[in-house]
Formats: structure tokens, C-alpha cells, sequence
């Protein structure tokens, strides 16, 4: 496994031990979503379909970013004789340590929401003559 291929496992590693399935009790569904590591940013992109932009909120908190987008109509998931009705999708990321979170910007369109996380670039690029 190269290393950027190992740090965007570990971007992308559950925060909680359930990170990875819907949850339940808030009635939140866990968006698909994909990350991409650039030279100077990560783009996270996720899928919010039903989802209108003056309802998602994007927040960042010490290291981690949180995505919550408020669904335009309720959606409901059977589990044996139980119907759960989601109202909600949630996402939330550990930050790495060289994200720049005062620039962090997003942008929706067509569903998909594209959040750009620049990297802090630390030093001086030396031109050689």
C-alpha cells in the first residue's frame, strides 16, 4: 500500500466504531462519498441526492469536518418488522494535520456536494538557476 493510498484509509477511517452504518437511533443515513488527495488539497465528494442547498451545513470542529444535509422527504429502510424513517444524511471526517481549515470551501451542484480541503504548504519553494 503506498503511502497516500495509507493516509486516505486513515482520513477515511470511521471517527466512531459505527461510523460505517446508517445510524438508527438519529435517523441519519451515512452519504457515499470519495476522496481525493491532490498536491495541494483533498476534494471530498459525496452524494446527497434529495437533499436541497439551503439544507446541508458543513462544519469544522478541532480536527474533524461534519456534513449534515436535511432531506427534502423522509426516507425509510426496513429491518425484519421495523421501518425506520431517515430524515437526515451525516458524514464526519478526522482532518489531517496539514489541512488549512480557515480555507476549506464547498460547493453543491446536481446532488453532489464537492468540498475542497487545502493543504498548509509549510517553507519557500527555492527557484535554482
Amino acid at each position: 500500500m503506498s503511502d497516500s493510498s495509507s493516509f486516505i484509509g486513515k482520513l477515511m477511517s470511521p471517527v466512531l466504531d459505527n461510523d460505517f452504518s446508517d445510524d438508527f437511533v438519529h435517523r441519519e443515513l451515512i452519504p457515499l462519498s470519495h476522496l481525493k488527495e491532490k498536491q495541494a488539497s483533498l476534494i471530498l465528494e459525496m452524494d446527497l441526492p434529495l437533499v436541497d442547498k439551503k439544507n446541508i451545513e458543513v462544519r469544522s470542529s478541532k480536527n474533524y469536518l461534519i456534513i449534515k444535509a436535511k432531506l427534502t422527504k423522509t426516507f425509510c429502510v426496513s429491518r425484519g418488522s421495523t421501518v425506520t424513517e431517515f430524515d437526515y444524511f451525516k458524514k464526519t471526517i478526522k482532518l489531517p494535520n496539514n489541512a488549512n481549515t480557515k480555507q476549506i470551501s464547498a460547493k453543491f451542484m446536481n446532488g453532489i456536494l464537492r468540498i475542497t480541503i487545502p493543504k498548509v504548504t509549510i517553507g519557500k519553494k527555492i527557484p535554482i538557476e
